[in-house]
């Protein structure tokens, strides 16, 4: 690796590392993020909907949005048919975990808060589709939710007596719902139910509107912090909390008697307890028949855990949709011996892969960049084989990429433009479940499709795994595609690591290694070594700080002009990647200095002027690189992986950053040819072994290191791994697999 000169020191304190993962309730708000609310996984940023030309059509979010509200519909009724409803009490609504996820946290007074979102209403039924249908974006012509004028100034009228913000009205009335000023003057704390309103503002605005009433042992006051903790925890990656770690962290926030906040609202149907085997697998206890006592003095040891129906809904559902492919046949297409002959013309993992897949519904498939061959290779042999198979990637980057593997065609283009119709198509996860990408659904509302390949896989969440896998038809295969090292997902959930973990289906390890010294380089990241690489063609350079502000200098001086000069990569193919948005060296910092370097401007719309780099977030936990086009009435355009998109200008503060630097977590599932990653010093408390390796793998050709950390870097490689999650997948997916593979 080359280095230079100038030694490293630490410096600063750290603001805003948005990517860290917290392992407890209430992390986030604790002041790991100087946004107060931003997700501590680092995309969170607030979501709204992409205005699509043209009047009667829903923008791309609320599209995706409504299709995928329709799906948990479906999940929910086939659920119901399945069993008895889980006896807890009346279903939440989703619309606050949806704008929990969704808007930036408003206690840090940095930005003003505004409306983020408008539920759509329910979108009509997909109409039966043609043989090979085009895909239809979901919710087309559904005209969204828009509370009535006097309700909105009702809302108003309450927060104002409150204390509270006008501006939350919005997101009060999509949060609560008809009758949200009715809801808020009988329980003040259902402010909580609001993304971004921490316990003592809640409180504040009770003791506004009930004076003498209001006190810490407010059986209301208990309900809505258990529930607001249970959300935290998701933020962090957990679907659910261990009771001792609630309740802790409920006495921590003032509640007198934290167990009769739980039970209460356990009682009222906020939240479900779970009694969990510690060991899944372990065989029961069996019933001696004639005293009815167990054989064994003690019953199996269990773990009491506490979550939200939404996420516990999730969790059942991926698990059946999940058994369903294990249990199942694979639909017959080509002979087994067509299926060896393929096999043994690609050799090495490629062949295992495409051997598992010909007898298995369920397949997992671990590897780096490289190993992404053996996937492409697959998709492509069963379309010889007659199978309509799709590939689904994280982010636009990566389906762009992919396509490029599999000579396939991109989005919904498959078939046309000369592509044969046994070519693999290649969408993203989101524009396959939204349907603005992807083969269609037919007449049962299943994806059109024989296989389906999800790569990065370690970004699933439990709630879009569990859409995945519920709109598979019958007889459907699925393979999930990943590098297990990289960060997880932004939403709650570890489903890639749980299923690893289970060992429940085949599992092909790739023995593809990266090339070169970034191959190198990040393998040994993967295993806890940070060692030096040769680099002759300085593919690896080292750049020492020695604070904040000096970090911030070269950084735009190698972006503009030392990786152009010395590696010829341009400033528009190398991508900055920090570990938080806050600080002196976060996104906001470098994107202001690499604007007035780059693209120089007055910010005439929203700060942001035609050719500005953007990072553009449509929905919670997706990030679209882009570039603005132009600002007019209807709003900032941009280009987003050569698509148009239009944000209106009340949602672009919202939705849209400059994007010459992006956390990792908003850069997961890209490549770039050069990569600079800065580490100031204020970044050695977040550093963790996957955030490095994620960091450090975005590059292709060339990775220069900013590094004011001195041996943290070294130490969070070797010592800190990914912060644990509380999940109950492997739990209740062990049921539907009664032999573990």
């Amino acid at each position: 690796m080359s280095t230079e000169p100038e030694p490293a020191e630490d410096a600063g304190n750290a603001e805003d590392a948005e990517d860290v993962e917290p392992g407890t309730p209430g992390a986030a708000e604790e002041g790991d993020t100087a946004e107060g609310g931003d997700s501590a996984e680092g995309t969170a940023v607030e979501g709204a909907g992409t205005a699509v030309e043209g009047a009667g059509q829903l923008s791309e979010a609320a599209a995706e949005l409504a299709a995928q509200r329709l799906e948990r519909e479906r999940i929910a009724q086939r659920k119901a048919e399945k069993r008895a409803p889980i006896p807890a009490g009346a279903k939440l609504s989703g619309q606050a975990a949806d704008l929990l996820a969704a808007v930036r946290a408003v206690e840090s007074g940095e930005k003003p808060v505004a409306a983020v979102f408008s539920e759509p209403a329910a979108a009509a039924p997909r109409p039966a589709p043609e043989p090979r249908p085009r895909p239809v974006a979901a919710g087309a012509g559904v005209a969204p939710v828009v509370s009535s004028p006097g309700a909105m100034e009702a809302v108003r009228s309450v927060l104002t007596e409150g204390g509270a913000p006008e501006a939350l009205a919005p997101q009060v009335a999509s949060a609560l719902g008809e009758g949200a000023e009715e809801r808020l003057r009988a329980d003040p704390w259902q402010l909580l139910r609001v993304s971004g309103v921490r316990p003592e503002q809640a409180d504040g605005f009770a003791r506004a509107l009930l004076g003498a009433e209001c006190g810490p042992d407010d059986e209301r006051r208990g309900r809505a912090v258990t529930v607001w903790l249970l959300e935290q925890a998701a933020l962090a990656g957990h679907t659910a909390l261990e009771m001792p770690a609630l309740t802790a962290a409920l006495a921590k926030r003032g509640v007198p008697d934290p167990e009769a906040a739980v039970q209460d609202s356990i009682a009222e149907g906020d939240a479900l307890v779970f009694h969990d085997p510690l060991d899944p697998t372990a065989p029961q206890a069996e019933t001696n028949q004639e005293d009815g006592e167990d054989e064994e003095d003690q019953e199996r040891p269990v773990r009491v855990l506490v979550g939200l129906e939404q996420y516990a809904l999730a969790e059942e559902s991926l698990a059946d949709g999940l058994g369903r492919l294990i249990n199942s046949v694979p639909k017959e297409d080509g002979s087994g011996a067509e299926w060896e002959r393929v096999a043994d013309g690609l050799g090495g993992s490629a062949a295992e892969l495409v051997r598992a897949v010909a007898r298995h519904g369920l397949v997992l498939h671990t590897g780096g960049e490289a190993s992404l061959a053996e996937p492409a290779a697959l998709v492509g042999a069963a379309g010889g084989l007659g199978l309509r198979a799709w590939a689904a990637a994280h982010s636009p980057v990566g389906r762009d990429r992919f396509a490029a593997l599999t000579g396939g065609a991109r989005g919904h283009d498959s078939g046309s433009d000369g592509q044969d119709d046994d070519s693999p198509g290649v969408a993203t996860v989101a524009g396959l479940l939204s349907g603005a990408e992807g083969p269609g659904r037919d007449a049962d509302g299943a994806l059109d499709l024989d296989l389906l390949v999800v790569l990065d896989a370690p970004q699933l969440d439990v709630e879009t795994a569990a859409l995945l896998t519920e709109s598979l038809p019958d007889g459907a295969r699925l393979v999930l595609a990943g590098d297990p090292a990289v960060l997880w997902s932004v939403g709650p959930g570890r489903v890639f690591a749980d299923l690893l973990a289970a060992r429940v289906c085949p599992q092909v390890a790739s023995r593809r290694p990266d090339p070169g010294p970034l191959g190198e380089l990040v393998s040994g990241i993967g295993i806890g070594e940070l060692s030096q690489v040769e680099a002759p063609g300085k593919e690896v350079v080292i750049v020492p700080v020695r604070d904040a502000g000096e970090a911030v200098h070269r950084t735009v001086q190698l972006v503009a002009d030392s990786v152009p000069r010395a590696i010829g990569i341009p400033p528009e193919e190398t991508q900055v990647i920090t570990p938080g948005h806050g600080g002196a060296a976060g996104t906001r910092v470098l994107n202001a200095a690499l604007k007035e370097r780059l693209n120089p401007g007055p910010g005439r719309f929203g700060g942001f002027d035609p050719g500005d780099r953007i990072a553009y977030s449509p929905v919670p936990g997706r990030t679209l690189p882009g570039h603005v086009v132009k600002a007019d009435a209807d709003g900032l355009h941009l280009t987003c992986a050569g698509e148009a998109v239009v944000v209106p200008k009340e949602q672009v503060e919202q939705s849209v950053r400059h994007g010459w630097a992006l956390t990792a977590h908003q850069a997961v599932g890209g490549r770039w040819p050069a990569v600079v990653v800065v580490l100031p010093g204020d970044a050695a408390q977040v550093l963790s072994r996957p955030w490095v390796y994620t960091a450090f793998g975005r590059a292709d050709r060339h990775l220069s290191v900013v590094h004011g950390v001195d041996q943290a870097l070294p130490r969070a490689v070797a010592e800190v791994p990914a912060k644990p999650r509380t999940t109950r997948l492997p739990v209740v997916l062990a049921p539907q697999v009664p032999t573990a593979g």
